[in-house]
């Protein structure tokens, strides 16, 4: 379906901007949308955008990495956030649908391509850890802050998961660990690596994922491990194990 704001655009091409005074009404009535709407949208189609400066933050942020093209309304509210509390952008962050609406404007939706296969699930009665980093990766030095998860992969005789630690302060892995099954065990192996390969590392302090959103349509909550997946992603893939 055809949205308002382009209907309106298309009859003021074929009005000439509305100077063409016999065509409107017809064109009004075939697109269904009032006269009064499109004066209005004669009116402020040559102010300039009031989510200017907005856009145009978002689309720094888009730029900042060739990752960040992932990125849906959530991420992009709370890079916003992040950013007006550091101080280096001086707008003020509108809602959450509002981002998104304005970044259906610039075109900065997307569709995933695929269907995310989540291979843990929360334990609602498990104790909750201390949110160390509340979403800022920003390391001044190594081995400050790092970043781990589980992932699935497929080889050629069946799956195999892959436990990582990555450093934030430049993205290298710290800890590796393949196995072809989950137990505590994959995880363990795959502290005992950072440590050995860094024997500096004296202590993991586990902190709770670093941003909750909701899935649409339904009622479940689920925690977005953005920095981790653009770390994976940013590691050479074998095409046969």
């Amino acid at each position: 379906e055809v949205g308002k704001e382009e209907r309106l655009k298309f009859i003021a091409i074929k009005t000439d901007d509305g100077k063409v005074k016999g065509r409107i009404n017809f064109y009004c009535k075939a697109l269904e949308v009032t006269r009064q709407a499109f004066y209005d949208y004669l009116d402020r189609k040559n102010k300039p955008w009031k989510y200017q400066a907005l856009a145009n933050e978002m689309m720094k942020i888009h730029n900042d990495d060739k990752y960040n093209d992932t990125y849906g309304r959530q991420r992009m509210y709370m890079a916003l956030l992040l950013k007006k509390r550091a101080g280096e952008i001086a707008i003020d962050i509108p809602c959450e649908a509002t981002v998104r609406k304005v970044m259906a404007q610039i075109g900065l939706i997307h569709k995933p391509q695929r269907k995310p296969n989540g291979i843990t699930k929360a334990d609602s009665e498990a104790r909750k850890s201390d949110d160390l980093l509340k979403r800022d990766f920003h390391a001044d030095k190594p081995l400050e802050k790092a970043v781990t998860d589980i992932s699935e992969l497929k080889a050629k005789d069946g799956k195999v998961y892959v436990s990582a630690i990555f450093d934030c302060f430049d993205l290298m892995p710290l800890g590796l660990a393949i196995e072809d099954n989950m137990r505590a065990s994959l995880c363990v192996h795959t502290v005992e690596n950072a440590k050995n390969a860094y024997p500096d590392i004296n202590t993991f302090r586990q902190r709770q994922p670093v941003h909750k959103c909701r899935i649409s349509d339904s009622n479940k909550e689920v925690w977005d491990n953005s920095k981790y997946e653009q770390c994976r992603r940013k590691m050479p893939r074998q095409r046969q194990m």
